[in-house]
C-alpha cells in the first residue's frame, strides 16, 4: 500500500501544475498510469496466488491488497487527459511511456469511469467479505470486472 500511495503522491496536482493550466508531458502521465496498473496487477496477483490450491491466504494482507487495488482503481480513471490519447496502429512503442490505451477510453469515458468504479466497489466488496467462498467469488467477480475492461479499453496488437 506503500508504494501505491508513493506513487499517487507524486503525481501532478492542480495546486502543483504552473501557471496558465500546463499539463504535464503526456508520457509523464502515461507512465503514471502504467505506474498505477502495474500496482493493481501486482496486487491481483499476490491475492490470486493466495486462493490457488496449497496457497495460504492471509486474511489481513488480502485485505490489505484488495483496499489497494479499490483506492487505486477510484484514482485510475483521473490519469486519461485527452493529450494522452496517444494510440497509433503499427507504431514502434516504448513500453514504460507510450500508450496501450484505446482511443475509444475517450469517446465512452462515462462507461471507461463507471468501469473503474464498478472494480474499485468490487475489491472494497471483498475486503469486507468474512466467509472463504464469498472471498473467492468476489475476487473472481473482480478479476472478471478487469478483464472486462481491459478487452475493451486495451490495445494489444
Amino acid at each position: 500500500m506503500g508504494a501505491a500511495l508513493v506513487a499517487v503522491a507524486a503525481l501532478p496536482s492542480p495546486a502543483g501544475r504552473p501557471q496558465g493550466g500546463d499539463a504535464p508531458p503526456a508520457k509523464d502521465t502515461i507512465f503514471a498510469r502504467k505506474t498505477v496498473m502495474d500496482t493493481i496487477g501486482s496486487n491481483m496477483d499476490q491475492l490470486e496466488e493466495m486462493l490457488e490450491p496449497g496457497g495460504k491466504l492471509d486474511v489481513a494482507d488480502a485485505r490489505e491488497h484488495l483496499d489497494t487495488i479499490s483506492v487505486l482503481l477510484q484514482t485510475f480513471p483521473h490519469l486519461f487527459p485527452a493529450a494522452t490519447n496517444q494510440w497509433q496502429a503499427g507504431a514502434i512503442r516504448d513500453p514504460a511511456y507510450d500508450t496501450f490505451a484505446a482511443p475509444v477510453i475517450w469517446s465512452n469515458f462515462p462507461d471507461f469511469y463507471a468501469r473503474a468504479m464498478t472494480g474499485s466497489k468490487a475489491a472494497l466488496d471483498a475486503s469486507r467479505t468474512t466467509k472463504m467462498v464469498e472471498f473467492k467469488a468476489k475476487v473472481a467477480e473482480l478479476r472478471s470486472t478487469c478483464d472486462g475492461c481491459h478487452a475493451l479499453y486495451m490495445k494489444a496488437e
